[in-house]
């Protein structure tokens, strides 16, 4: 009988000293998020990324009653924005916004200070669009058939504009010249907004870049749509043909963007996050206006997210490879 309740003694105090532990990390939780949470954007304001991004601020906002902001911080495609979150305390008051760019990094740069998996988690993702085939509303193109044709009795005459290299918006151009088989030079800026700003204003030929980065002015008349990835036409947009019907079928290519946070974050955080964006994600008027927008939510748990993150980064070192894009 002694040694029962000596090991009946012991059970107890062992419980209690496992719920004494897991205090801190629960009041963390419960009291998350307790100071401002910032939404870091690897690009200038105006592109898809910084769309999605403040769209969600606010709505995270709503929600909780506390203060999401988004803070651009420019530079090097992606990679300063991504340095900085890694370095962050490991809390969930710093996040970064991600995008296909995250997963085309290591095809740019020979060495990154992070490692893509094992320094940051990525919680989920926010919107998933097609590309697409814009040029100037004063462009002599009306077509995908015809600017395929000036590029190649023209080799190098025109260009194109992108978020930065190693961008998904560099290397969806670079595929487009792929499989088109025409040469076509690049022009980088500090972000798809200001590659789009360039092209509205007749500075580049063309830019190839998620829906939302120019569908607004596809809309207006300020720019022309020649063709959109993806199997169907989007109905945001049903006079634009797909780039199977311009006479691409091999072109295929989707943009996507997610949220992920230093590595060290609470599970229990990453978890009420990750809850937190998928009730922002249902709410009707935010998917309206991303459906606006040629974009939708893909729900996916914080596992399944990354490993879909993983696949995008070997998919895109295959297409990579085939453009002949080299790292540096």
């Amino acid at each position: 009988m002694a040694n029962s309740a000596r090991r009946t003694t012991l059970g107890i105090l062992l419980v209690s000293a496992g719920l004494i532990c897991s205090l801190p990390t629960l009041a963390q939780t419960s009291a998350w998020p307790d100071k401002p949470v910032r939404l870091v954007v690897p690009y200038s304001a105006g592109g898809t990324t910084d769309f999605a991004a403040r769209l969600i601020a606010q709505k995270l906002t709503k929600l909780t009653g506390k203060s999401f902001f988004v803070e651009n911080k420019t530079g090097g495609s992606g990679t300063i924005a991504t340095q900085e979150v890694v370095r962050s305390a490991p809390d969930g008051s710093t996040l970064l916004v991600t995008d296909t760019t995250y997963a085309m990094l290591p095809l740019v740069f020979a060495k990154l200070p992070w490692d893509h998996m094992k320094d940051l988690v990525h919680i989920t993702e926010l919107i998933e669009t097609p590309v697409m085939l814009t040029v100037p509303e004063r462009s002599p193109f009306k077509t995908v058939a015809e600017l395929v044709a000036f590029a190649k009795a023209n080799p190098g005459k025109l260009n194109f504009g992108s978020g930065g290299p190693g961008s998904s918006t560099h290397l969806g151009a670079e595929l487009f010249k792929s499989v088109a088989g025409v040469s076509i030079t690049h022009i980088p800026y500090r972000g798809a907004g200001a590659a789009a700003a360039d092209l509205l204003a007749g500075q580049i030929d063309m830019l190839v870049a998620a829906t939302p980065t120019s569908i607004a002015q596809v809309k207006g008349g300020r720019v022309r749509a020649l063709a959109v990835s993806g199997s169907e036409r989007i109905p945001a947009l049903p006079a634009v043909p797909t780039f199977a019907e311009a006479g691409l079928p091999d072109y295929k290519g989707v943009s996507w963007f997610g949220l992920a946070t230093p590595r060290g974050t609470s599970p229990a955080i990453v978890a009420k996050l990750h809850d937190l964006v998928a009730t922002a994600m249902r709410d009707p008027e935010v998917q309206r206006t991303f459906a606006q927008q040629g974009a939708v939510y893909r729900p996916m748990s914080v596992e399944a997210f990354g490993r879909f993150v993983n696949q995008e980064i070997v998919i895109w070192a295959q297409v990579g490879e085939k453009a002949g894009v080299k790292p540096e």
